[in-house]
């Protein structure tokens, strides 16, 4: 999953109409302006235009243009958030400033981890604990497991992500400051290659409250493959 023009020229875009360089109402420049900009092409500068409009950022009005939304939402983008790094994503959200902090240990594979990575009893794995907030509040938390020696998503092919809202673990409704019986939005995501086999598991914690919207998008003319170890 690389970081595809259109996410970057979305958040340059995203960053100036949160920090109000664009206003409400204001139009935003042409395609083919953006796209000179940019230094992309007019597909890439039209993809970047429609991943704005479905984080509810801008609106189209035919004949006329592309305006900012008179009041914009927080939406959360699959698979696109995937293409740049939390900092980028957090800041391009909000334009406030964002802290990340990681930290990394090998831990024994539970009998779960086993599973999903084809591992044997007595088997580590690594385990990345992310916390995030935004001028010094929290808000996000997650827990990313790979087998010991892979790093990052860059043999990763697929993502399957599952949203529920659910009671948080101990660790992320304190880095949250959840109320005890208190629900979160948690978003757990596994990443395959091409062959089916597992890269990357993580367990994402939002405050419930945290988007308005997630919105999830695929290509159904491709073939997910068969998982494999699990």
């Amino acid at each position: 999953m690389t970081n595809a023009q259109y996410v970057k020229v979305a958040a340059g875009l995203a960053e100036k109409i949160r920090s109000g360089h664009y206003q409400p109402g204001v139009q935003l420049p042409s395609l083919s302006d953006i796209a000179k900009t940019n230094e992309v092409s007019d597909i890439v500068a039209r993809k970047a235009i429609d991943l704005l409009e479905i984080q509810g950022l801008v609106r189209r009005v035919r004949r006329k243009g592309v305006f900012v939304s008179d009041s914009a939402t927080l939406v959360r983008v699959s698979p696109e958030r995937q293409m740049e790094s939390a900092e980028s994503t957090y800041r391009h959200e909000t334009g406030a400033e964002a802290q990340v902090e990681r930290e990394s240990k090998d831990i024994p594979a539970s009998k779960s981890l086993q599973a999903a990575f084809g591992l044997e009893d007595g088997d580590a794995v690594r385990l990345t604990v992310t916390r995030a907030s935004e001028s010094g509040e929290p808000v996000s938390i997650s827990n990313t497991f790979q087998r010991i020696g892979v790093e990052g998503i860059g043999d990763a092919a697929f993502l399957e992500e599952t949203v529920a809202d659910r009671l948080p673990l101990a660790d992320h409704a304190a880095w949250l400051g959840v109320p005890e019986g208190e629900l979160v939005k948690q978003v757990q995501q596994r990443f395959y290659n091409a062959d089916g086999g597992v890269v990357m598991i993580s367990d994402v914690t939002y405050p419930r409250k945290r988007y308005d919207a997630m919105v999830f998008r695929m290509d159904l003319r491709g073939k997910f493959p068969k998982r494999t170890g699990a």
